[in-house]
């Protein structure tokens, strides 16, 4: 990618004012691109924690702005949430003397798919994949219906790539529910990925309960090691639990592949 020494990146991510780990992939993959130096300033923005997308604005000296949303989907939040928080008017806004170009989220990204097979083999080493039953677990709202689109992208994407027995797409608050999945999985092993951001309240504390890892809601992921006790036997099964496909370092990449595209998309 080629420098821009005179614009800004700004990576925007949902944040949580009760899970600490809530935040942690959107501030390690701002490290890691800014030790690149191909920005000017790499900064980190929430919804849920400070700084706010209003108040970061103040600490930016650039006036190009580069605008990544670190979001798995393409729905209520980027499509509402942060154009209203950063009065952002359309894929380029200009005001006040700046410029800001707001790229496409992570989640819609190719490599997506790549990345969530790599996950997948990574967590069930040696386990083969022709007698695994494979679930992306996304959120599921009804705020918005585009919540579940990338899940549905992806898991579509795997089965046509072929190698797993069963591939679904599963969500925590709608159907198909993943509280359910021994319904669905006809394999001896199940793989289970979370297709979220951040190992936050829902990857790693209420999606172990509907799967019934654990009985109750437990301790944030920095406090426990529900990733690294695989695997698990359940209901006849022997269940594989990945952490959040968001804490894969490569989205970095993804972050910088995306300002790319903008700029072919929307040249200068």
């Amino acid at each position: 990618m080629t420098p821009k020494p005179d614009s800004a990146l700004l990576i925007v991510g949902h944040g949580s004012t009760v899970n600490p780990d809530s935040s942690t992939p959107n501030l390690e993959r701002a490290d890691e691109i800014a030790l690149k130096q191909l920005f000017g300033e790499v900064h980190c923005v929430f919804w849920k924690e400070e700084p706010s997308m209003r108040q970061v604005l103040h600490l930016i000296d650039r006036d190009d702005i580069y605008v990544v949303p670190n979001f798995i989907s393409e729905g209520y939040f980027t499509r509402t949430v942060i154009p209203r928080e950063l009065e952002l008017t359309g894929p380029v806004t200009q005001r006040d003397g700046r410029t800001f170009k707001y790229c496409e989220p992570v989640g819609n990204h190719a490599r997506m798919t790549e990345l969530l097979m790599r996950r997948a083999a990574e967590v069930a080493p040696g386990v083969p994949p022709s007698e695994t039953t494979l679930f992306i677990v996304g959120h599921g709202t009804n705020l918005n219906d585009n919540s579940a689109a990338a899940a549905k992208r992806e898991v579509e994407k795997i089965g046509q790539a072929g190698g797993y027995a069963e591939v679904f797409t599963s969500y925590m608050e709608e159907e198909p529910l993943i509280s359910k999945w021994d319904q669905w999985a006809t394999q001896p092993n199940v793989v289970v990925v979370p297709f979220f951001i951040s190992d936050g309240l829902h990857s790693y504390q209420d999606i172990p309960v509907l799967l019934g890892i654990e009985q109750e809601i437990t301790e944030a992921a920095s406090q426990r090691s529900v990733f690294r006790n695989n695997p698990y036997h359940l209901r006849g099964r022997t269940l594989y639990y990945s952490s959040a496909i968001g804490t894969e370092p490569l989205f970095a990449e993804v972050i910088l592949d995306q300002v790319a595209a903008f700029d072919q998309t929307h040249p200068a």
